[in-house]
């Protein structure tokens, strides 16, 4: 195997429950670059293992 995983995406409510943000606080870092907007126009999705990099982080930043 290649180390090659499968992104596993999940839309805006649950990416904000997933990491007990708000919807605003996803879309927000997806508009500041800090998170990879996935989906097609209307339909915005959030890579999970990505998600929980950026909340991880922002826990150990305060």
């Amino acid at each position: 195997m290649t180390g090659a995983r499968r992104r596993r995406t999940v839309p805006t409510q649950l990416a904000a429950l997933a990491v007990g943000v708000s919807e605003a606080t996803i879309r927000k870092w997806a508009s500041r670059g800090k998170l990879t907007r996935y989906g097609k126009r209307g339909r915005a999705e959030y890579d999970l293992d990505e998600l929980f990099e950026i909340a991880e982080s922002s826990v150990q930043l305060t």
